[in-house]
C-alpha cells in the first residue's frame, strides 16, 4: 500500500509516518519505479504499537528501544514493564507536586478575594502573588534582646 492508504488505515498524517521513518521507528519502505513508498501490511501493526506506546506515556526514544529489542529477537516485556513502572513513579511524583501547587493556588485565590486592588503598590507589582512578610512579633516584656553574632 502507498503512504496515503497507510495513513488512512492508521489514522495518522503521512508526514508523521515519514517522521517515524526518519527516526528509525519504521523500516525504510520499498519504492516502486515511480519512487512512491510501498508498505507491507505488517507496518500497520507497528504503527498501532507506536501509537499505543505513546498513549501509555512512552517517548519515541523509549518506543525505539522496545522495537530494537524485538528486532534483535529479544522479548521486550521486562523492559516495557520497567519503562511503565518508571512512568507510573513519575506520575505519582507529579501528582504530589500538583497537590502542593493546588494548595498554593487556592491560597492565592483566597488571598485575592480578601485584598483590595486599591492597596496594591507599584513596589509589590501585584500583592496577590507578592511575597507576604509577616509582621515582627513584639518581644515579651523582660525578654532578653537577641545579641548580634560576632
Amino acid at each position: 500500500m502507498r503512504i496515503g492508504e497507510l495513513a488512512s488505515a492508521v489514522g495518522l498524517p503521512a508526514q508523521t509516518i515519514r517522521f517515524y521513518e526518519r527516526r528509525g521507528l519504521l523500516p525504510q519502505p520499498k519504492r516502486g519505479p515511480n519512487g512512491y513508498r510501498s508498505y507491507a501490511p505488517p507496518i500497520v501493526t507497528r504503527l498501532e504499537f507506536i501509537r499505543s506506546g505513546q498513549l501509555a506515556g512512552l517517548t519515541l526514544a523509549e518506543i525505539a528501544t522496545v522495537l530494537e529489542l524485538r528486532g534483535d529477537g529479544i522479548t521486550p516485556c521486562t523492559h516495557v514493564r520497567d519503562l511503565l513502572s518508571t512512568k507510573l513513579h513519575d506520575v505519582h511524583r507529579r501528582q504530589k507536586e500538583l497537590a502542593v501547587l493546588e494548595v498554593e493556588l487556592e491560597g492565592l485565590i483566597s488571598r485575592s478575594e480578601r485584598l483590595d486592588p486599591i492597596e496594591c503598590t507599584d513596589a509589590e507589582i501585584c500583592h496577590i502573588i507578592a511575597p507576604q512578610h509577616e509582621p515582627a512579633k513584639p518581644m515579651p516584656a523582660g525578654a532578653p534582646k537577641p545579641q548580634p553574632r560576632p
